[in-house]
């Protein structure tokens, strides 16, 4: 996936909009204080496989 489709993503709980972090590769939901990975380009919008951040 590019940057754009990124941009289209919400948060599985929040349902926000979802903050996309090039250098970590990551998606952060702030509202949700979580961040998804993204593996070999594909977002994972597991909360469990989510970590937590403050």
């Amino acid at each position: 996936m590019d940057k754009k489709s990124f941009s289209m993503l919400v948060c599985p709980i929040t349902r926000t909009t979802l903050k996309y972090d090039e250098k970590a590769q990551e998606l952060i939901s702030k509202k949700a204080k979580l961040a998804f990975p993204i593996v070999d380009g594909i977002p994972i919008l597991l909360v469990e496989r989510a970590r937590k951040i403050n």
